[in-house]
């Protein structure tokens, strides 16, 4: 993984494109989701052993370049090939929709030899997958386990599966928190998927945006699109602009989509001695910092 800079970008990313697909990280110090996705990206470059270069780009220090890409969001990831974009993708994917992404593009791994034996599997995506579903099936009351598990399908791109995981519960969404927080997201992903090109929508948004700065309806779609694509800080910062204005605006909708954004967006708790509080994440704690501020101001 290298640091680009306007000054390395030619050898760096263009020419090495002409021998192995380069991947191009844009994300910035301050971005939660990029914090996310880089180990994970770090972590493939190395379990595709070459197959594939990974490169970042620090879209606040190198703005000529994130401009030439015409880069609205972050982390936004460019597959480049012979010199040329290809593909790309936008937001924090999970592990496995990001090897999805680089086996359309990258050389196929050569087939290892069988062995004898093999050492067990880490827990893999699917593996995770199927112990979320069986602690559901074993306590279906539990808004605990479904919410893990339902939270799992959205953000490894599963909405339809989502959707019947959720059913079960969704006639008492409203009076439960966090049942109501992955309904508002799955709604969020199905207005994002009748919008079409998302880069077309959000300049559409944009646009209305810039023309009035209080237009709360473009705002609120322009957060949900954003959140849709799991770009959680930019949705939030939008849904600040309009609290900031307007805190119970349109049935405290925004107030409400921010609070679903945390605590979808929230890792769990690592595990602590007994007596000590668990650390909450620092992107986390700051927003919510940020959202008591605005409210109670």
């Amino acid at each position: 993984m290298n640091d680009v800079t306007i000054e390395n970008f030619e050898a760096e990313v263009i020419a090495a494109s002409m021998d192995t697909p380069v991947l191009v990280d844009f994300w910035a110090p301050w971005c939660g989701p990029c914090k996310v996705i880089g180990p994970l990206l770090e972590k493939l470059e190395v379990a595709y052993e070459g197959r594939f270069k990974l490169v970042k780009i620090d879209s606040d220090q190198q703005q000529q370049l994130a401009g030439a890409f015409q880069i609205r969001s972050i982390p936004t990831c460019v597959l480049l090939k012979n010199g040329q974009p290809v593909d790309g993708f936008m937001g924090a994917l999970p592990e496995g929709k990001i090897r999805e992404f680089l086996d359309k593009h990258v050389p196929a791994q050569a087939q290892a030899p069988l062995e004898a034996e093999v050492e067990p599997m880490p827990l893999d995506d699917e593996g995770q997958r199927d112990a979320l579903a069986q602690a559901v099936a074993q306590e279906p009351d539990n808004d605990n386990a479904r919410f893990d598990y339902v939270k799992w399908l959205l953000l490894a791109g599963h909405l339809d599966e989502a959707k019947v995981a959720f059913a079960p519960v969704i006639a008492k969404a409203a009076g439960v928190r966090r049942l109501d927080s992955l309904k508002r997201l799955m709604d969020a992903m199905d207005f994002a998927m009748a919008q079409g090109n998302p880069q077309q929508a959000l300049a559409g948004f944009d646009a209305q945006i810039a023309a009035n700065k209080r237009d709360f309806n473009a705002r609120y779609a322009r957060a949900r699109l954003l959140a849709a694509h799991l770009q959680w800080t930019e949705a939030m910062d939008e849904l600040l602009e309009i609290l900031m204005r307007d805190k119970a605006w349109s049935d405290d909708a925004a107030r409400k989509t921010y609070i679903a954004i945390l605590d979808v967006m929230e890792p769990p708790k690592p595990k602590v001695a007994d007596g000590q509080i668990p650390p909450d994440d620092p992107v986390v704690a700051t927003y919510r910092r940020r959202l008591s501020s605005v409210v109670l101001s």
